[in-house]
């Protein structure tokens, strides 16, 4: 294939090892989302290169977010390169929620993962795989640790994650940006086929786009390679969070929970540590999928608990919260969902 090494000693080794590990779990074919961009185009060029000795077939995914003058443009030269690539190419329109609450990237974020599972779930494949790279990894490290997200947070993005039935995979979570963008020049260069750019990528009132243009040059300039570095961090933020999930799930199941753990004792949870008593709750709300609350919602919910042990079991509390609701009747605290149309806390 014009451009494309398959024995590429950076790019080759981490993609074959996932496209391997699908195969010899008995999956046939997968996903590739591809923008348009230099790296979801190289993650395509590259699988189609491994795709033959391993037997897989791909989708090619083009999310079309609608949001740019510039997309319709965009998704013709993702269908250029399916052709190129001999891959099928879905397009998928969707429509970014502005009043979403979430901003702009986090709405056309949850438009662009409803949109690759409903895809994903239509050709029967189980697996979409991404481009995130080490240089995203860092950035996103760097996003979660301003944003406060805590030790959890900072694990970042996960090589493998599973969402609305669908795992997503990133084979080149350590590969450098840098060599995908050599990549895509050499693959330019023997194909004739450019990436796409995305004006939103330099665009400053965009998040992730401000620490880019912004912070990340500095970071180069006083720190080369300080992605790696924070990458590495990402890592072992992930092996901590692992330690403390397993604390957190050893905590619960001493607090004589009920059947699902929808119910603990007060008593039990008031005998842990007040660090523990914090991180055992957090535990709890996300096995029932509520939304993470604040530092300060947390805060209340723990001085209520910890004024309601002192007041006596005799006493109720009611602590509501997004779509869900903490009651704590007769020293047993429990958790279900709130009635639809509830204001959020």
């Amino acid at each position: 294939m014009p451009g494309a090494d398959p024995d590429d000693p950076v790019l080759t080794p981490p993609l074959r090892r996932a496209l391997s590990a699908l195969r010899a779990a008995g999956h046939e074919r997968a996903g590739l989302a591809v923008s348009g961009g230099a790296d979801s185009a190289m993650l395509a060029v590259y699988a189609t290169a491994l795709a033959a000795p391993l037997g897989l077939t791909f989708f090619i995914y083009h999310v079309h977010h609608g949001l740019f003058v510039e997309a319709d443009a965009w998704a013709d030269r993702v269908r250029a390169l399916g052709v190129a690539l001999g891959l099928p190419v879905r397009e998928l329109r969707v429509r970014v929620a502005a009043d979403s609450g979430a901003g702009i990237e986090g709405a056309a974020r949850v438009a662009r993962y409803a949109a690759l599972a409903d895809a994903a779930r239509a050709d029967g494949v189980r697996h979409v795989l991404l481009a995130h790279h080490q240089d995203d990894q860092a950035e996103t490290v760097l996003l979660r640790l301003l944003r406060g997200a805590g030790p959890e947070g900072l694990v970042a993005m996960a090589p493998a994650a599973d969402r609305d039935g669908i795992t997503y995979l990133r084979p080149w979570l350590g590969v450098p940006r840098a060599r995908i963008l050599a990549a895509a020049a050499a693959y330019a260069q023997a194909s004739g086929w450019t990436a796409v750019q995305d004006p939103s990528n330099a665009d400053e009132r965009y998040t992730r786009a401000a620490v880019r243009t912004l912070l990340t040059p500095v970071l180069d300039t006083r720190w080369p390679g300080w992605q790696a570095i924070v990458a590495r961090h990402a890592r072992q933020a992930a092996e901590s969070a692992e330690i403390l999930a397993e604390v957190a799930a050893a905590d619960l199941a001493g607090l004589d929970p009920s059947a699902g753990a929808r119910d603990f004792s007060l008593a039990a949870w008031r005998a842990l540590s007040p660090a523990r008593q914090a991180h055992v709750l957090r535990h709890w709300l996300r096995l029932h999928g509520a939304r993470m609350p604040s530092d300060a919602r947390l805060a209340e919910l723990l001085r209520q608990l910890r004024q309601l042990h002192a007041m006596g079991h005799d006493r109720q509390l009611l602590w509501e919260h997004a779509a869900h609701c903490v009651r704590c009747v007769r020293g047993r605290v429990s958790i279900e969902a709130r009635a639809p149309g509830a204001l959020s806390s």
